[in-house]
């Protein structure tokens, strides 16, 4: 009965934690969506830019109702000692885990073929709408001079596009080494600036490793709550009978 006890009581602190970080999260998201404003001038210019190209509100509400969702779930049901509580705690927990499993199954198949897909949208996308669409043409000047790289494969990804017909033959700045002359393919090619995808293929290289381990650490900690919720699940099984 103590280690029962034991297990009960990290289950209510372990979901009381769960719960009030999906409040903060919750919240976090209502004052973006009301105030956004003073949020992006807490965050910085750069944090900004990238605030605004994602729907940070929705994923933040979201997320935190579901964190509220399972910590209430969680904690009501070890406190109270209720097995449909737990039991919706698990399948809960049970489907977020086999989704996760699904979609890393998915990205290590489709891996491969990246590149492939990436080439047969960027691309197209570079000849037709860059210069005259403004939404790609800032995401793509963004990450050209962030990263310092031109195009998706290289420069000649902007030869005969729309840019270089309406420029006169002219190419981003970022595709050449030289500041203020014009950006002309001689120039680009003595420049032999990388493409954006390997910069990208880069970072997430170097990132694979934390972005795997903290998967694999999510994963852990799931398990444990199905083992520990399934504990308690059983346990009230042998009081009642």
């Amino acid at each position: 009965m103590g280690c029962f006890k034991f297990v009960k009581l990290m289950m209510v602190l372990f979901n009381l934690l769960i719960f009030l970080g999906g409040l903060a999260l919750l919240a976090m998201g209502i004052w973006v969506s009301v105030d956004g404003h003073s949020f992006l001038q807490v965050l910085g210019p750069f944090s900004a830019q990238g605030i605004q190209s994602v729907n940070v509100p929705f994923f933040c509400i979201a997320i935190g109702a579901v964190l509220m969702l399972m910590g209430m779930l969680g904690c009501c049901g070890a406190h109270k000692e209720s097995k449909c509580l737990l039991l919706m705690f698990f399948s809960v927990i049970l489907i977020i885990f086999i989704a996760e499993v699904a979609a890393g199954v998915v990205a290590l198949a489709y891996s491969s073929f990246a590149e492939t897909i990436l080439k047969a949208w960027a691309t197209p996308t570079l000849q037709k709408d860059y210069g005259s669409d403004p939404m790609v043409t800032n995401i793509w000047n963004s990450t050209m001079t962030e990263l310092k790289c031109c195009g998706f494969n290289n420069f000649t990804d902007f030869v005969g596009s729309e840019f270089a017909s309406q420029s006169g033959g002219s190419l981003p700045p970022s595709c050449c080494w030289t500041d203020g002359a014009p950006c002309r393919v001689t120039e680009a090619e003595r420049s032999t600036v990388q493409g954006c995808f390997k910069q990208i293929l880069e970072i997430l290289k170097e990132h694979a490793n934390i972005v795997g381990g903290i998967a694999a650490g999510i994963g852990v900690l799931e398990i444990a709550a199905m083992i520990v919720c399934m504990y308690l699940y059983c346990h009230l099984d042998n009081k009642t009978s």
